[in-house]
């Protein structure tokens, strides 16, 4: 799909650039690309649909759901509705390592341990990651966590076993999670401790996410910082999405909020004020490089990553899940089962709860599909379309503040054969927000090579 992204100078200069999210091509209206260009190789993605089920073969990365049980009520949960089976305790985890050893051709890269909050399974995860451990020595360990069941044993034992950890913290938007742990002085102590073990080995984030009580990436990290230091680094960070009706009341509600967001977001990242959040250099970085390398649409999966045949979500009955947010008595809004398969059989696992991009109406045409992959893969329906509004107003400043680094011109309007409503992006066709100095974009200032 072909845009037009018309665009300012600093000198206030309009300019027309082209952009293909197909090709992955941005050129100057004579047709010169912004920056020299150098193919990438790449395969076409899995495609998973109903038609198509995604299957699992050799793992890389694992994550074993505990189970769903949380001691926090978070609004937006993506758990909060999910009908849980049965828990997991200690006497599973035999069985469990029996069934994985055989599944597995080779060690894993990676293996993540989910809840609920994983820490109200202690007397399981602790048994199962050591027994882990043993089996896969050099495979990455990592955990999320809410901190607030942290105490010195758990941090001096994370620390040894070599994890690494998330700990969920939306800095002033916590309200929506649940208890501040970091008001609470012992367990603000617990996860300080864990903090000064694991940061210098950049074996922590405080995992922070955006909704529309929580919509300033400034305010978020300048929030964290004061607590944990200006190096903090800040995980996820980017817009919730909406899986019950809970978090559909925490998206944007109006055209009006989702153009004052774009705008607020666009204008942040410009001054520097979000340097620390991971999802802003990520998504910056990999679109910038998706115009140096050509990328094509058709090697992109799924933004969860869950669609890959070497991603494995299982719990410690041994079921394989769509993802590690669902569990194996809980049906996908297409009707289809979360529960997919079993450990025991993993040439069988068909996925047909999901459903990849190109089967959505909107995706294909849509210029932030290179940065957004297509949102949720099994959410369907009007929490579908409240995600992928959400998701286009996430992404479109990401867009323009890489167009901006390549190009050194402000984006303002994209024309092309999508949604009208979508088209202004910051809801003024003849304008941009206030245009204060920027910074050089600073989260990328490490990387000046393509910004002639």
């Amino acid at each position: 799909m072909k845009f037009q992204i018309h665009a300012l100078r600093q000198d206030g200069q309009k300019v027309l650039l082209h952009y293909d999210n197909q090709l992955s091509t941005l050129t100057w209206q004579d047709g010169t690309p912004v920056v020299p260009v150098q193919p990438g190789s790449f395969r076409d993605a899995t495609v998973v649909s109903v038609n198509q089920p995604g299957r699992k073969g050799q793992v890389r990365v694992l994550k074993i759901s505990l189970g769903l049980s949380c001691n926090y009520e978070c609004s937006y949960c993506n758990q909060r509705f999910v009908p849980d089976s049965d828990a997991s305790n200690p006497d599973d985890i035999e069985p469990f390592i029996s069934q994985l050893t055989d599944a597995l051709l080779e060690p894993p890269e990676r293996i993540e341990f989910w809840g609920g909050e994983p820490l109200v399974y202690w007397k399981t995860l602790q048994p199962l990651a050591e027994r882990l451990r043993g089996l896969y020595p050099d495979t990455q360990f990592s955990v999320i966590t809410n901190g607030s069941l942290l105490d010195a044993d758990k941090n001096e034992w994370f620390d040894r076993m070599g994890f690494s950890v998330g700990l969920s913290h939306d800095g002033p938007g916590q309200s929506t999670r649940g208890p501040d742990p970091l008001s609470d002085p012992e367990k603000f102590a617990d996860i300080m401790d864990l903090y000064a073990r694991l940061h210098s080995q950049g074996r922590i984030s405080i995992n922070a996410m955006v909704h529309a009580g929580n919509q300033s990436r400034a305010q978020i990290q300048a929030w964290l910082q004061q607590r944990f230091g200006q190096d903090v680094n800040i995980g996820e960070g980017a817009f919730i999405d909406p899986y019950d009706e809970g978090g559909l009341a925490a998206t944007l509600q109006t055209q009006q909020d989702h153009v004052r967001f774009r705008a607020l977001a666009y204008k942040e990242l410009r001054q520097g004020l979000a340097s620390r959040m991971s999802v802003a250099q990520q998504r910056i970085m990999d679109f910038v490089q998706s115009i140096r390398t050509a990328r094509p649409a058709s090697s992109l999966g799924q933004k969860c990553g869950m669609d890959k045949p070497n991603n494995l979500a299982v719990d410690l009955h041994g079921n394989v899940l769509t993802c590690q947010n669902v569990s194996a008595a809980a049906t996908a809004p297409n009707g289809q089962p979360h529960h997919i398969g079993h450990l025991s059989n993993l040439q069988a696992v068909k996925m047909r709860s999901a459903t990849h991009w190109s089967h959505r109406p909107d995706c294909p045409s849509c210029p932030v599909l290179q940065l957004c992959k297509g949102s949720c893969m099994f959410l369907q329906g009007h929490l579908w379309d409240a995600g992928c509004d959400a998701a286009y107003s996430d992404n479109v400043p990401f867009l323009a503040a890489a167009i901006e680094y390549l190009t050194g011109c402000i984006p303002y309007y994209i024309g092309g054969d999508f949604r009208d409503d979508r088209k202004d992006i910051f809801g003024q066709v003849h304008g941009v927000p206030e245009q204060s100095a920027r910074r050089v974009i600073p989260i990328l200032a490490y990387d000046r090579t393509v910004a002639a």
